[in-house]
């Protein structure tokens, strides 16, 4: 097994022996026998297992080096960025409400996700501690009482 896989699998406390527990209704195209997922009962360590089942069903660990899933995220963040486009940024959340145009969005935004849980699998991220981390050094970049309401770089407050 690859060292990274191993590592993940160390993090994630996943036993490779076993098959990976299947549960939601992308997974192993099963669509009637998985519960679907919403942000309200998943859990991001939900995802991951999901997302890593996933992957190893297929057999792509082999291709998901931290190079290539980096540049798989940039990809689909571009794929995102094309619905908005020439928007300009008032309208743009009339695009993102858009029922013709929703699909494709949540579509993109699932892509970008799913590459970002992936990327943290096969790197040993906990994303919760890292999101924590960057929550904190945000706020000592960006206190209350000089960014509020203001769009500017930190070095400009």
């Amino acid at each position: 097994m690859h060292a990274l896989c191993q590592r993940a699998n160390k993090f994630l406390r996943y036993d490779a022996t076993q098959p990976p527990r299947l549960q939601g209704r992308h997974c192993a195209g099963n669509s009637s026998a998985m519960k679907a997922m919403t942000d309200g009962k998943t859990t991001v360590a939900e995802l991951r297992q999901r997302v890593l089942a996933f992957v190893r069903e297929r057999d792509w660990e082999q291709f998901h080096s931290p190079k290539n899933l980096s540049m798989a995220l940039a990809a689909e963040s571009g794929e995102l960025m094309e619905h908005f486009l020439w928007t300009e940024s008032k309208a743009s959340l009339e695009v993102a409400r858009d029922p013709k145009k929703r699909r494709a969005i949540e579509d993109e935004v699932a892509d970008v996700v799913i590459y970002a849980l992936e990327f943290a699998n096969i790197c040993g991220i906990d994303l919760a501690a890292a999101i924590e981390t960057k929550m904190a050094a945000n706020a000592k970049k960006y206190p209350v009482e000089k960014a509020k309401g203001r769009a500017d770089k930190y070095t400009e407050l």
